[in-house]
């Protein structure tokens, strides 16, 4: 197999950006990370390779905001995005993910007391989420999200979820529950603060409706130089900090703030309220640290860049088989960052809708893991450590013998 890409590269220091930083509103950006010819999707589903390797293409423009320590792509444009083509972004397949989510829907339930309430999801992909809360006792749940597959609900609870195949928007402003849940969809989207002002402005009069957040935590990202959690679709980058103030300066009381899935997320927890809440959160972290971490990123990327080009080179030289084992965002970000082509073969993936598919950009194929049971490879690189031991089993029971490393 041979699959293309232009590697591409980081500015090697802060300057300055032009526009406003989109949750604070001030100015004063700094651009620090910038990427060419990246794919404007990373989950979509592509047939072939030519129409992988075809695939539209844009660029990151990564700017730090001085004001609030939030990260925005500057170069961003809506405009290609589509979620609703062959949107594959599920983690469900994954059992370490399953766990997960599911706990934190029976978590959540108890903890706001929505047993046999209603509940909306903004960005609710399959509607894994919502049947999870009406197994754990919600009466009610309402979502919202292009992608949405009414075949892949499985569970007798799908009866009492509604979803309508659209983006969020003002025209749905009129949907509340008790509980308003917005999992890893807010740094989709470029307009950060327009849309939790939107969230709060819809919950006028409901002062008792929880609002419950997750996503990923960008600190994570830059102090281990994790370039493989940066993409196109992923146009805004947040810190706890830079969250809870975003959330504090809409008119919401922050009830909760951690970190969470091995430190990789951020869960906020909120209500509105009209009482300016002045005191930060305990786990929130000062601006000035988000500026080291953005610097050390910068300093630490031809480092690690470097290095991951160079033991899937002498891989390859010694005659060694290498895959990548998840077939998502990561896994894109990895192989066009590193302009990978023969140097990895395959990916692999759990997803059986993902199986037969092509990386968008670069062209790899994506196999299932039974594929590895033929091809023996004698390198696996897990595209994220998290799941090492679930991976780590899946290769064992397949009797094959590689070196598993996580990225």
């Amino acid at each position: 197999m041979t699959a293309s890409q232009t590697p591409t590269g980081v500015a090697p220091r802060l300057a300055a950006a032009t526009g406003t930083c989109p949750s604070c509103n001030a100015g004063g950006l700094e651009t620090f990370y910038v990427q060419d010819n990246i794919p404007v999707h990373s989950v979509r589903l592509m047939r072939t390779r030519d129409e992988a390797l075809g695939f539209p293409r844009g660029s990151l423009r990564l700017a730090l905001c001085g004001g609030c320590g939030f990260i925005t792509n500057t170069a961003y444009d809506p405009d290609p995005q589509d979620y609703a083509i062959s949107y594959e972004e599920t983690q469900g397949f994954s059992p370490t993910f399953r766990q997960w989510a599911d706990d934190l829907a029976k978590r959540w339930v108890e903890r706001y007391d929505l047993r046999g309430k209603q509940v909306l999801e903004i960005g609710c992909g399959k509607g894994e989420f919502l049947v999870s809360m009406v197994e754990h006792g919600i009466g009610r749940g309402i979502g919202i999200d292009p992608s949405f597959v009414p075949e892949r609900v499985d569970s007798p609870a799908g009866e009492r979820v509604s979803v309508i195949r659209d983006l969020y928007s003002e025209r749905y402003s009129h949907l509340v529950g008790d509980a308003v849940v917005c999992r890893h969809t807010l740094e989709h989207i470029d307009a950060t603060g327009e849309l939790v002002r939107l969230v709060r402005r819809s919950l006028e009069g409901r002062p008792d409706a929880a609002v419950l957040f997750e996503l990923p935590d960008v600190l994570r990202v830059l102090h281990e130089v994790a370039f493989w959690d940066i993409y196109y679709e992923h146009c805004s980058y947040f810190t706890a900090g830079s969250l809870a103030r975003l959330f504090r300066s809409s008119g919401f009381e922050i009830l909760d703030l951690t970190l969470e899935f091995d430190g990789q997320y951020i869960l906020i927890e909120a209500r509105p309220s009209d009482v300016p809440q002045p005191e930060p959160h305990e786990a929130e972290e000062d601006i000035v640290h988000v500026a080291e971490a953005v610097r050390g990123f910068v300093s630490g990327f031809e480092l690690t860049r470097a290095h991951w080009r160079q033991r899937l080179e002498s891989a390859r030289a010694d005659g060694r088989r290498a895959v990548i084992w998840g077939g998502g965002s990561k896994g894109v970000a990895f192989l066009t960052t590193l302009g990978i082509a023969d140097e990895v073969e395959y990916v692999v993936d759990v997803n059986p809708y993902k199986q037969g598919m092509f990386m968008p950009g670069t062209g790899h194929e994506v196999v299932g893991p039974e594929f590895l049971r033929e091809y023996r490879p004698d390198l696996v690189i897990a595209m994220n450590p998290i799941y090492l031991g679930e991976i780590g089993e899946s290769i064992a029971a397949l009797g094959v013998d590689a070196e598993l490393v996580g990225a």
